[in-house]
């Protein structure tokens, strides 16, 4: 299966050195001092990535036409529901390894960077697995279907990362101390060189982040085989996650039913995957059908939300205290 691509080396170069240039502004000028990310600090850059990520489709429509630019649009929607998740495991993480707000930006912003890095191995790999195997993009497709399946029966289940195998290795590994220096991802304790909780919780991330693209990935696949728009696609949705934990990292446990939406989506673009060769669903079709399963998944959990938020504060109430019997 021979790939196409719209991307040009000059095109490549450019938004190297435009994400480059936004990684620079944001961790040497906007957090160039460690601090607390607030509420309405992290929901105004979540706003610029997300302008920044329509402005770059806009390009991409002008410049190529409406079948890339859709494309662009729908890997960015699945790219950008599915590091939803990554939120819900970031908040275990730092729950558990009591790391302080003031830190988790600068967690967070390293284990991106190298998400960055890592994520583009994969796509490159994962591209040229294709065009010399074409019948991986059938494994690709059951590979999903069946995570798609795992995520939904596994919906409610706990997450302890930091109890997992790997942390116990890292931790035999890489020697460590419980106490935080600062910002430091490491300390000296008795002449010895030590990683500090916030090296271990790095760790964590950049695991989770793996394991997320086993998934995120091959997902985009099912929309582009394009390396430029998979990896811009990809880039854009990575950015804006920090921003966005703040954002949502107090109310992750409103989206009940984010989890049953991203299964579902799962499920729905390895099928489209598993059956290219035989169905051929339209882009536009493709990103109709993942927002409302996204977009119904989240107004079913605020409702759910908003439901019990009322039942819990009528429960609060004495009955003397209910509006019908005060105004008796």
């Amino acid at each position: 299966m021979e790939t196409q691509s719209i991307g040009s080396p000059v095109l490549w170069a450019g938004f190297i050195v435009f994400v480059l240039l936004m990684l620079a502004l944001d961790l040497g000028v906007f957090h160039r001092k460690t601090h607390e990310v607030k509420f309405k600090e992290a929901l105004t850059w979540s706003g610029v990535w997300i302008s920044l990520a329509l402005v770059f489709n806009l390009g991409i429509w002008w410049k190529f036409g409406s079948m890339p630019a859709m494309q662009f649009l729908t890997g960015y929607l699945i790219e950008k529901s599915l590091s939803i998740d990554n939120i819900f495991v970031f908040v275990v993480v730092f729950s558990a390894l009591k790391i302080p707000a003031l830190y988790q930006h600068r967690v967070l912003f390293w284990g991106i960077l190298s998400a960055l890095v890592l994520r583009a191995g994969m796509i490159f790999a994962g591209v040229a697995m294709l065009e010399r195997f074409h019948w991986l993009i059938y494994v690709f497709g059951a590979f999903l279907i069946f995570t798609g399946v795992k995520l939904f029966l596994q919906r409610n289940k706990e997450e302890h990362p930091e109890d997992g195998a790997v942390m116990k290795l890292a931790r035999r590994i890489i020697p460590s101390t419980a106490r935080f220096d600062g910002d430091r991802f490491f300390t000296r304790e008795n002449g010895r060189k030590l990683a500090t909780p916030l090296l271990m919780s790095l760790v964590l991330v950049e695991l989770t982040d793996v394991l997320f693209a086993l998934d995120s990935i091959p997902a985009i696949f099912a929309v582009t085989t394009d390396p430029f728009l998979v990896f811009t696609s990809n880039i854009f949705a990575i950015l804006g996650l920090r921003s966005l934990f703040f954002v949502l990292a107090g109310a992750v446990e409103k989206f009940s039913y984010l989890k049953v939406g991203l299964s579902a989506v799962l499920v729905f673009v390895g099928a489209k995957m598993a059956l290219v060769d035989v169905v051929k669903v339209p882009p536009a079709l493709s990103l109709g059908v993942i927002a409302l399963l996204l977009g119904g998944s989240i107004v079913a959990s605020l409702l759910k939300a908003r439901a019990q938020e009322r039942a819990e504060a009528d429960k609060a109430r004495t009955p003397g205290q209910r509006p019908a019997e005060a105004a008796r």
